[in-house]
């Protein structure tokens, strides 16, 4: 794969959802995004995440990292390992409901390939990275750790993972919420289509202990726009419900009572500092990437 050339492929969900190794997409797509950081006015902003902040007054100038300041003209401290630690969970939905695709990749393996990804970046930084995967019940618990084997375990659990059950989200993120004992870094990940007063409970505990948040709403763009221009039978994943209809007939009422939900839910996150993302499939990898290392750059 020539992504030297064109670090875009390895951002493109079709492309790189070819590699069956989930641990070389997560390489390529930080390696594209990275590569990308450096082309873009974002330039400098992958230098400050890794290992370095901003000097400050009051900081020692012995701790300026002048090789740096050669290639950046700005004065950076480096920091010490307690200071750029983090404890991170990254919580994926693997409901039933995740399986929709409309012609590219399911939202699951968006799902997944993103949170690889994360953990990627995590694991690079040294931080502590573990996964939990839940749809009516929690599947999976990896507890955070900042090892190779533990980011290994991460993605075999994700390569091994299916789609299965309804989605749960208050009652399976209220059992995480309770496990944590150390403020960290929560990830979810989801299409979080559940009751929005359920969201809300569930994501409030996370906070209420102190954590931060970033959430990450995959959807296929089918799901929002609903361009259907034929007469179908449409099936519930979840609970296999079927329904006849014209989707002319319902198209306008569909599309606002989605967009209400959608506002609805991402003004009820914002509530609680919660960053919230809608990400569609047919999106590149560094739209949520970018959002993801300005919330890790913010907690440094």
């Amino acid at each position: 794969m020539k992504y030297r050339t064109d670090y875009r492929q390895l951002l493109d969900p079709k492309i790189i959802s070819k590699i069956a190794r989930l641990d070389l997409r997560a390489r390529y797509i930080v390696e594209g995004f990275l590569i990308g950081l450096h082309r873009s006015p974002y330039h400098g902003f992958s230098v400050e995440f890794s290992e370095h902040r901003p000097y400050m007054p009051g900081d020692e100038i012995s701790r300026i990292d002048w090789k740096v300041y050669g290639k950046t003209d700005r004065y950076f401290i480096k920091q010490y390992e307690e200071e750029t630690n983090l404890k991170s969970y990254i919580i994926v939905d693997c409901s039933k409901s995740m399986e929709y695709s409309s012609g590219g990749i399911s939202k699951f393996q968006y799902a997944i390939t993103l949170a690889s990804a994360i953990a990627y970046l995590l694991f690079d930084q040294k931080d502590a990275v573990g996964i939990v995967l839940y749809s009516d019940k929690i599947h999976k618990i990896i507890e955070p750790r900042s090892s190779k084997i533990n980011l290994f375990e991460i993605y075999k659990s994700f390569i091994n993972s299916n789609t299965e059950g309804k989605t749960e989200t208050a009652e399976c993120l209220g059992q995480v919420a309770e496990k944590i004992k150390k403020r960290g870094l929560i990830v979810v990940i989801s299409d979080f289509l559940d009751d929005i007063e359920k969201i809300d409970s569930a994501m409030r505990k996370f906070r209420f202990k102190q954590n931060e948040v970033i959430s990450f709403q995959i959807l296929d763009e089918q799901e929002v726009n609903f361009g259907f221009n034929k007469d179908a039978i449409f099936r519930d994943l979840e609970s296999q419900e079927e329904l006849l209809t014209q989707p002319f007939q319902i198209k306008s009422s569909y599309n606002e009572l989605v967009n209400q939900f959608l506002l609805s839910l991402k003004k009820k996150l914002l509530n609680h500092q919660i960053d919230h993302n809608l990400v569609f499939t047919s999106e590149s990898f560094d739209k949520a990437l970018l959002a993801f290392l300005k919330k890790r750059k913010r907690l440094h």
